[in-house]
């Protein structure tokens, strides 16, 4: 018999798989949001977390992205 799981499938650049992956690890086990990890630029999630993960990348870029002086 096949198990079949629901999840988001996701494909980003290497330092950003890591910052997914430091955020699942940050979290209590039972948490834990990553159900596989393809590769180092792929992975597969719960699909209850997706609007998290995209608002938690969003405040990363803003919190990163240098602003010139004016």
């Amino acid at each position: 018999m096949v198990n079949a799981t629901k999840g988001v499938f996701i494909s980003c650049d290497i330092p950003m798989a890591q910052y997914i992956i430091n955020m699942n690890a940050s979290l209590p086990a039972s948490d834990k949001f990553i159900i596989h990890i393809l590769d180092s630029t792929h992975m597969f999630v719960q699909p209850h977390v997706e609007l998290m993960i995209r608002s938690q990348i969003a405040k990363f870029r803003e919190d990163n992205t240098y602003v010139k002086p004016s």
